[in-house]
């Protein structure tokens, strides 16, 4: 291992060869261990992955869950949230003077140090919360497409998934999921996209649940020693997917619903493609490998399928039996889940506020959609000159594409469902909890805006191809 002198690092300087199964010690398999990671896997999966039926739409537990609370109890949730994101703010300054020594509390308010701009960001956020809370200042601030998206839609539901998603999350990573899924997703996840295979219960999370939920998973794992920094950075832009009942929602927008499974297929692609492009260039390929706590890679393992998953329910039952109870599990999610909803809503709040603003307010995006406008020509796709602006104005929110497309022909309002979900990286919420949570990779703003117009630059002529083929089979 090798450590920085400025903040300890670790890394790993060889990988080990692959072993077979003979060479493993592999855990007994205990009724009870057995039992106890059957039940959490049972839980997790239950809550994050079963469809129900709900409301006349096919949904999952989870997302039925931050449904009730934020539509029920409207109030309460944006009073939790104002208080929450006013918290986060004063306590971010607390720590931050207590690290600078202007006030000495004598108590371990670390997790909520920051750099400057973060903390300026949390501080405005808290200054904010009120505002949007009580519905200050100008109306335009607090329109349907802006401060009333922003607050009344993105706020509460972070707010509310964050906590609520890391209670089960937890349950289900500390108690076997991890390794579980983990050891499964090996041979895909190592060839195709340089990560571990405990990367696609992050991935899984974003998908079916949030990308709150993913990254949480992420930042979890991270502070174990179980991702490096160049992993983090791969799991936070190129997996942070929208949520297959958010994909829904888009498709519903876009009179496309009947569509969904092509669009969702198409989002998967485009997803798996940019991925495996993305992880081997820069930005993303110059990121050091670095670790913030002692390594914990997972051993290369080589086997039949069989063997495989022999190796994964050992993993498993040994997490399990080592593991905490479910309520001490849940218990801990739920602290850690408020603690992270503290640190990010504020700024969250702060960036995205802005981004629709400028969206709104201002000809930014129309401007730097124009010179798009010929290439939209080139690819034969209608509607160049609402199409252009749409690939671009995606970057501060990604469902601001989706009403610019409204009443546009079925090939571009085909092409603007696939790309808006898929172009991931925006800056209503994505990006400031990424850059947040990830301070210490660090994930920087330059560094998403250029991954934001790759994706872009690849995404466009693969959706454009994709939109003419499903044209071609008479389904647009």
């Amino acid at each position: 291992m090798s450590t920085e002198s400025q903040e300890q690092t670790w890394s790993v300087d060889s990988t080990p060869s692959a072993r077979a199964i003979d060479e493993i010690d592999l855990n007994e398999f205990e009724t009870g261990p057995i039992a106890k990671f059957a039940v959490a896997f049972a839980i997790g999966a239950i809550f994050f992955l079963v469809p129900v039926p709900w409301q006349g739409e096919i949904t999952v537990p989870f997302d039925i869950v931050v449904s009730i609370l934020t539509e029920t109890f409207p109030d309460a949730v944006g009073l939790y949230a104002m208080a929450i994101i006013v918290a986060g703010g004063a306590l971010t300054t607390v720590a931050e003077f207590d690290s600078r020594e202007i006030v000495s509390l004598g108590t371990d308010l670390s997790a909520f140090e920051s750099s400057a701009a973060f903390w300026a960001l949390r501080v405005l956020g808290a200054v904010l919360a009120p505002v949007m809370f009580f519905k200050l200042g100008p109306g335009w601030l607090h329109t349907p497409s802006t401060g009333g998206f922003m607050w009344g839609t993105l706020i509460y539901s972070v707010g509310v998934i964050i906590p609520i998603g890391a209670i089960f999350i937890t349950i289900f990573v500390e108690l076997g999921g991890l390794e579980f899924v983990g050891t499964l997703a090996r041979p895909v996840m190592n060839p195709l996209f340089k990560l571990p295979g405990r990367a696609a219960l992050d991935s899984l999370a974003s998908w079916v649940g949030s990308y709150s939920v993913g990254l949480y998973v992420t930042r979890n794992v991270f502070d174990r020693g179980g991702y490096n920094k160049r992993e983090v950075f791969i799991i936070s832009t190129c997996f942070s997917t929208v949520s297959i009942g958010f994909v829904g929602v888009v498709a519903a927008t876009l009179d496309m619903l009947a569509l969904f499974p092509i669009i969702f297929l198409a989002y998967f692609v485009c997803v798996v493609v940019c991925a495996v492009i993305l992880v081997r260039v820069p930005p993303i390929s110059t990121i050091p490998r670095e670790y913030v706590a002692e390594p914990d890679p997972e051993i290369p393992f080589a086997g039949s399928p069989g063997e495989y998953l022999r190796f994964a329910l050992s993993e498993a039952v040994g997490k399990a039996k080592k593991g905490e109870t479910f309520a001490e599990a849940a218990w801990r999610g739920f602290v850690d889940g408020l603690r992270l909803t503290s640190l990010i809503l504020g700024t969250i709040l702060a960036v995205g506020l802005a981004a629709v603003l400028l969206s709104a307010y201002t000809p930014t995006f129309d401007v730097l959609g124009a010179p798009l406008v010929p290439v939209i020509d080139l690819l034969g796709l209608p509607n160049a000159e609402t199409v252009a602006p749409a690939t671009i104005v995606g970057i501060t929110e990604m469902y601001v594409p989706v009403l610019l497309a409204e009443g546009s022909a079925p090939m571009a309002r085909f092409f603007i469902a696939v790309l808006a979900v898929s172009q991931l990286i925006f800056f209503s919420s994505v990006g400031p909890m990424t850059m947040d949570m990830f301070s210490d990779v660090p994930v920087r703003f330059r560094d998403l805006v250029l991954l934001f117009a790759m994706r872009t630059v690849i995404l466009v002529p693969l959706i454009a191809g994709m939109t003419h083929l499903v044209n071609a089979l008479g389904v647009l």
